[in-house]
């Protein structure tokens, strides 16, 4: 089983990550990769949220991702299937900064089994590299929204 761990600071609150982060449509901004809403949320949940189903393109490959619970401060998601990894979960967490309300610390967690193929190491590799530049990408995002005002 692979772990990953990254966190970041964020200049928003959790509702702006939250609400960024099931923009599903608009994630290519920050992943490297393409995604696309198949099946929206359950009804009554929040937009992007609970139920919502995407299928997400990148280097080569195509999966799909369901929303399991979503709200402001942890986002469930995961792998439908086995490719291209096993037993995937993945978890974001929100926590906003009591000493400076405008910052949020964002905690990404993954979980997954990599296919025989591809050692452990190299996967979470890659995996890490994504996800800190995808966050550092929202980070500036946030940044560069602050400075427009």
């Amino acid at each position: 089983m692979i772990e990953i761990n990254v966190k970041h600071s964020v200049a928003a609150t959790p509702e702006q990550l939250r609400t960024l982060l099931l923009a599903h449509a608009d994630l290519g901004r920050f992943f490297n990769a393409q995604f696309e809403v198949l099946t929206p949320q359950d009804s009554g949940e929040i937009s992007g949220g609970k139920g919502t189903i995407r299928q997400i393109k990148m280097q080569g490959t195509t999966f799909k991702e369901q929303i399991i619970t979503a709200d402001n401060s942890h986002i469930f998601y995961r792998i439908l299937g086995d490719k291209p990894v096993a037993q995937h979960r993945g978890d974001i967490y929100l926590k906003a900064n009591n000493t400076q309300p405008s910052l949020t610390e964002i905690s990404y967690h993954i979980r997954c089994i990599a296919p025989l193929w591809l050692p452990d190491f190299i996967l979470a590799f890659f995996i890490k590299k994504d996800v800190s530049q995808a966050l550092k990408k929202i980070a500036s995002y946030f940044q560069e929204k602050h400075h427009e005002h």
